[in-house]
């Protein structure tokens, strides 16, 4: 999982690193594809609405043996992730460009920012296939062919990008084309898996009719990471706008760059977490509570070790981290203080994904969903617009709000799995063993 993760960073980075060091371009093209940032997310949030929603639930019916409620899942998550991948190309396209100027866009940085999402939308149903559908690959356990998913297309991207930015000089949109052709390779992968001889569930549509009460339970647990992802998307909406009036387009800028040494940053526990999920959903299904106790408590320690090392790294050389996607001395200026601001307290991340982990991997929806809003829309998005207009702050305000959330809400969230979940999972252990 760690490296499977590892490889999607690179899947999502690596046009940002290309385009950063596109000549004399490079810094306003960065800016224009960070406004794309938040639409991008929001595709991803419905691909793990579903996606992510309902792998759990596969995991769990696998762990009681009922196999063909497993596959009733996995086939009515996968036709709504074609629904809703036609829905959102037909409205991100028609809707474009007042989407990007309410994100904070610029007549300086639109037309990267148009040339750069009209693009990557066409693609939305190879995203929502690849994205949404390998957690079912991952849920029967076989992380090796989910890896080889993602190093499929991340490694197509890496190759096709500077083809089509620089051999074809077609710049942000050379970097789209790239995307969308390598997540079409992922897609087709996962889709020749599933419906392979090797898969333990495989996917038929022979005589489908979409269940509507399954589409629902899908939905009510994804929800919790649908609004993960949205959340998210709001808050680099509203990040970009605010550093758009305080700051300029150079933030905005500064503000990718963040995005993507956080989206490296953060890779490593996402992974600890997503691989810990159908370990705790399949031990939780077979009433093997004392393994789950076990997983949790790994999961919490390795990630906060790692969060605590990274956060180290990241103050000591702020300048190395920059520099993987941009040279020019103005941006480096503005980003190492920013950067500074954004990641202190990141060592509190372990305990909200920890905790948000639990909950989606146990079926507690209401309580994921919740410390999902909690952290980014109460704390994040009031302080995003409130802190730059206090003490002359600025645009410092909008990078002081992230650390704020993430001590406040990652604490929280995790102390309330601690005296919740864990709790009633001794008790259930001590039950099983005395009988």
């Amino acid at each position: 999982m760690l490296v499977a993760q590892a490889l999607n960073l690179l899947y999502n980075i690596v046009d940002r690193i290309y385009i950063g060091k596109i000549p004399e371009d490079g810094t306003i093209a960065l800016a224009g594809v960070g406004l794309c940032f938040p639409v991008i997310t929001l595709v991803t949030a419905f691909a793990n609405l579903f996606g992510l929603g309902g792998a759990p639930l596969c995991s769990i019916a696998r762990g009681q043996q009922d196999e063909a409620g497993a596959r009733k899942i996995m086939t009515n998550a996968y036709f709504m992730l074609l629904l809703t991948g036609i829905v959102l190309t037909a409205l991100g396209i028609a809707l474009h460009k007042p989407i990007l100027y309410l994100l904070g866009a610029s007549d300086a940085t639109y037309p990267y920012a148009a040339s750069y999402l009209t693009i990557y939308l066409l693609g939305t149903i190879f995203v929502m296939t690849s994205l949404g559908l390998n957690p079912y690959i991952n849920s029967q356990g076989f992380a090796r062919i989910g890896m080889l998913t993602v190093l499929l297309g991340a490694m197509a991207n890496i190759v096709l990008d500077p083809v089509f930015i620089f051999v074809l000089d077609m710049g942000v949109r050379g970097a789209a084309v790239a995307t969308i052709l390598s997540q079409l390779l992922s897609a087709a992968w996962v889709l020749r898996f599933l419906t392979g001889r090797k898969t333990e569930l495989r996917m038929n549509f022979r005589a489908f009719r979409p269940d509507f009460g399954c589409i629902r339970k899908i939905t009510l647990l994804g929800t919790a990471s649908f609004v993960m992802s949205f959340t998210d998307s709001l808050v680099q909406g509203v990040c970009n706008a605010m550093l758009r009036q305080f700051g300029g387009d150079l933030y905005i800028s500064v503000m990718t760059v963040i995005n993507s040494v956080r989206q490296i940053a953060q890779t490593p526990v996402m992974a600890i977490s997503d691989g810990a999920s159908p370990v705790i959903s399949f031990n939780y299904g077979a009433r093997a509570y004392k393994r789950v106790r076990q997983a949790i408590r790994f999961m919490t320690q390795l990630g906060f070790g790692y969060t605590l090392l990274i956060w180290g790294l990241i103050s000591a050389f702020p300048t190395f981290f920059i520099r993987i996607f941009n040279h020019e001395t103005e941006l480096i200026h503005a980003a190492v203080p920013a950067l500074h601001l954004y990641f202190f307290g990141f060592v509190m991340m372990a305990f909200q994904f920890a905790g948000q982990c639990v909950f989606k991997s146990l079926g507690r929806a209401r309580m994921a969903i919740f410390f999902s809003i909690f952290r980014k829309v109460i704390i994040v998005v009031p302080l995003t617009l409130l802190l730059p207009h206090i003490c002359g702050l600025g645009v410092n305000g909008v990078f002081l709000a992230e650390p704020i959330s993430n001590c406040v809400g990652g604490l929280l969230c995790y102390v309330t799995m601690r005296l919740t979940v864990l709790l009633q999972l001794k008790q259930k252990d001590e039950r099983e063993t005395s009988s």
